[in-house]
């Protein structure tokens, strides 16, 4: 999030703002699914992926025999690989909150991530978008929503979407963008609550639009209407 005199939101401050906790973990979680990190378990639950390979009987990617003082040095040896992004605090502590399969509630309960959105929390209110009693978004964080949807519009499919898009869309949208991008993960995951299939045109949920994420909103408080 960046200070002065423009705002960069996040997704995960984003979902924070406009859907409270659930709607930050949802976004964490799916952040993880699209980079193969996280997939649906059982029905309502979330593994790692490492976590369905173990429990599938693969066994892990041997490792490389180091070589003998004596043996010769290879040549043209191929450059290491690139470290992957490092990921957000929320987003790792919802990995580590995947040790076992958990259903998102018991994933938004673990202390490492109530520990990450208690810091996004004091972030937020640090830069004036979030007050803490009662908890409600100012006017200055509702005109940066309203901005960002503006940019951002509700996307009609994946195809060609840039991941920190589809992420933003997730953010802003909630329920109705996880239909358009993730719709099965996210039906099986309980990521979303009821669905229907329409032969041709998949997913399409029952629930009222915004209304997805669940969890607790902010209001926006200062006479600015209701929460999303």
């Amino acid at each position: 999030m960046s200070t002065g005199t423009s705002i960069r939101l996040r997704p995960y401050e984003v979902a924070l703002l406009r859907g409270g906790s659930r709607a930050a973990v949802t976004v964490a979680v799916v952040a993880l699914h699209l980079r193969g990190d996280v997939e649906a378990g059982r029905p309502g639950r979330l593994r790692t992926s490492e976590a369905s390979s173990e429990a599938a009987g693969q066994a892990p990617p041997p490792q490389a025999s180091p070589a003998s003082p004596a043996s010769p040095a290879s040549p043209a040896s191929p450059a290491p690989a690139s470290s992957p992004v490092p990921l957000p605090p929320l987003a790792e502590a919802v990995r580590a909150a995947l040790a076992r399969p958990a259903g998102l509630p018991q994933v938004r309960d673990h202390a490492d991530v109530r520990a990450a959105l208690a810091e996004l929390r004091a972030d937020l209110r640090a830069a004036g978008l979030l007050r803490a009693f009662p908890p409600h978004r100012t006017r200055t964080a509702r005109r940066a929503l309203d901005a960002l949807s503006a940019e951002h519009p509700l996307p009609t499919s994946r195809k060609g979407l840039p991941e920190s898009d589809a992420l933003m869309a997730v953010a802003l949208y909630g329920e109705p963008a996880l239909h358009v991008l993730v719709p099965r993960f996210a039906l099986r995951a309980g990521l979303i609550t009821r669905a229907e299939v329409t032969e041709g045109k998949g997913f399409h949920s029952r629930s009222p639009r915004g209304g997805g994420t669940g969890g607790t909103a902010y209001s926006c408080g200062g006479g600015g209407g209701g929460s999303d």
